[in-house]
């Protein structure tokens, strides 16, 4: 099952943070959510505990991570399958000023801003 194969990959840790945990205390996040255009692909999924997906909810993983130091060093240091153009955008979307996130997450998936 694909479910198992992402916590062992992820060594039953949770990518935010970073404690390991029996694999029924953990969930699959998906990176990129499936309404905004993410796939089930193992790349875009992670190994969250209940806890840390419950915090991050619904929200783009880019406020998540903003608003949480540790999650943030946590999830670059241990989620090291996540493909690169994910972590790219990503990078690009922690990086953008104030102005340009709120557009961005105001924009549904796939148009330009104008």
């Amino acid at each position: 099952m694909k479910r198992n194969r992402i916590f062992e990959r992820d060594e039953f840790r949770c990518v935010y943070c970073g404690e390991q945990f029996a694999a029924e205390e953990l969930t699959l996040d998906h990176i990129e959510p499936r309404l905004r255009g993410g796939d089930r692909s193992e790349g875009n999924l992670v190994s969250a505990c209940m806890a840390c997906n419950t915090l991050k909810g619904h929200r783009r993983l880019s406020d998540f991570l903003r608003e949480s130091e540790v999650a943030r060093a946590s999830f670059f240091r241990h989620a090291v399958h996540v493909w690169p153009r994910i972590l790219r955008t990503l990078r690009d979307e922690l990086d953008a000023p104030s102005t340009e996130r709120r557009q961005a997450s105001n924009q549904p998936a796939g148009r330009p801003n104008r």
